[in-house]
């Protein structure tokens, strides 16, 4: 048997891993590259693979960095079927549509670009009925069911704590009269988020594939994070601006409702005026109220008591480009939460491009930035950025408020590894930039003395 890394290694998007056996081909998650480097090219370049070859395609979760190129994968000849939890099945609906019609606008807009120097038009890498077709192959399960995906595989997925229906994988290979099991991570979640169950425990497995994203820091503590984001949105009220808030249409928006509703019910925070500046956080919402088998005790609570959702603060759901464009005349006061969380497309660049050189305003990241992004370029200090072709000035206050974040932290990672009941004979540390990964995997070598190492990308090796 062979694993191969594809994506997701030594950086935090495009993951993707390639398990090859006697019997089968299986391909665990297949996201999607960001970040303005190299990130989007590497998107066009051909699969290191047949995709027609690949047998089932086992997906952890609809954050596009695992799910984006399932079209293009698709669209190059997989005909299997796609196994992940009935949530994340219905958040692909949703998410791979919107991603299509990203795509469509990019190639769009620089087709006309390159016509202008004649140079050929630009296909997009999908279209909007690619991603459509891709759907049909979804299938949605419940956790913690056993499946026979293959000849001589099994899987099964556990809640894994990061947004609404991700999952950790757990997969058992019988090979040469020997059943070895491997377990996949995915993107564990931070305790204590609202909304959703925190990770499940796993007891044993032969070779484990960890995620690092925050593998060499801590987050503050959510009673801490909470008064943190609420002082910071309280301030900025105060002189006079508007609150900016780049976020994921899945999980984070949501999470921040949550937050933003816990505040006003305790009276922190009083006549908030919130924007939720994303039809797919829209569509998003309606689909996590359909799932209460993923939320944790305290949310299906408040549900019961009436107390989730509240009508205050006041929230105001943006549909049309026209009804987007209307919050950019109002000057303070606004709460505007929109997509992308890393700010890479969608509404939110539009915001930025209005408020980011104002003093007066806040931009509050709530979740990590991938190297290259524009949300990057910000936290890392930036005087100014190019948004749509013109210098901004960046005199916004920016706050970085990790404590909210989806992904488990370094402390939490290993309190996850510490409940494996039999060692692992290797774990490998995947999805986190690669000098994250290289820490994270000499800490977990020292403490629980097993073989842990950081593949390379397309590196393939053999269980």
């Amino acid at each position: 048997m062979k694993l191969q890394f594809i994506g997701g290694i030594r950086s935090v998007t495009g993951s993707s891993y390639l398990i090859t056996t006697d019997t089968a081909k299986i391909l665990v998650d297949c996201g999607m590259f960001q970040g303005r480097d190299d990130g989007e090219k590497r998107n066009f370049r051909p699969f290191p693979f047949n995709p027609s070859e690949i047998n089932t395609l086992l997906l952890t979760h609809a954050h596009i960095d695992h799910s984006g190129l399932i079209p293009k994968l698709v669209k190059e000849g997989f005909k299997g079927k796609i196994i992940t939890t009935k949530a994340t099945a219905d958040l692909c609906g949703i998410m791979l549509l919107d991603s299509a019609h990203i795509q469509e606008k990019d190639a769009e807009w620089e087709t006309r670009k390159r016509l202008r120097s004649g140079k050929r038009p630009l296909k997009p890498l999908y279209t909007i009925p690619e991603a459509a077709e891709s759907l049909t192959h979804l299938e949605g399960v419940g956790c913690d069911v056993m499946l026979d995906i293959a000849p001589h595989i099994e899987a099964r997925l556990r809640d894994a704590g990061h947004i609404l229906g991700s999952g950790i994988l757990e997969l058992w290979v019988m090979e040469k009269g020997r059943k070895v099991k491997i377990v996949f991570s995915g993107d564990l979640g931070h305790k204590g988020i609202p909304i959703v169950k925190d990770p499940a425990y796993i007891n044993d497995a032969d070779y484990i594939l960890i995620e690092s994203t925050y593998g060499n820091r801590q987050h503050k503590g959510m009673k801490e994070t909470v008064d943190e984001f609420a002082e910071a949105v309280r301030e900025t009220l105060a002189r006079g601006g508007n609150v900016i808030i780049p976020s994921f249409a899945i999980g984070r928006t949501q999470d921040i409702l949550y937050i933003l509703n816990q505040l006003s019910r305790e009276g922190r925070l009083n006549h908030l005026n919130v924007f939720i500046d994303s039809p797919l956080a829209t569509n998003a919402t309606r689909i996590f109220l359909k799932h209460p088998e993923c939320f944790d005790k305290e949310t299906l609570d408040l549900i019961a008591k009436s107390q989730f959702p509240k009508d205050a603060p006041t929230l105001k759901f943006t549909e049309t480009p026209e009804e987007s464009m209307a919050i950019n005349w109002i000057k303070s006061g606004a709460i505007i939460i929109a997509a992308s969380g890393m700010c890479e497309a969608g509404r939110i660049r539009h915001h930025l491009k209005h408020n980011l050189w104002r003093e007066e305003c806040s931009i509050i990241f709530v979740g990590f930035q991938a190297q290259g992004t524009l949300g990057r370029q910000i936290v890392d200090g930036a005087k100014t950025v190019r948004i749509f072709g013109e210098e901004i000035a960046v005199k916004a206050k920016v706050y970085t408020i990790g404590g909210l974040s989806a992904h488990a932290d370094r402390q939490e990672l290993m309190d996850w590894l510490a409940h494996f009941k039999t060692r692992p004979k290797r774990i490998f540390v995947v999805h986190g930039e690669e000098e994250t990964s290289l820490e994270f995997a000499k800490t977990v070598h020292e403490k629980f003395l097993v073989d842990t190492y950081v593949p390379r990308v397309m590196e393939e090796v053999k269980l």
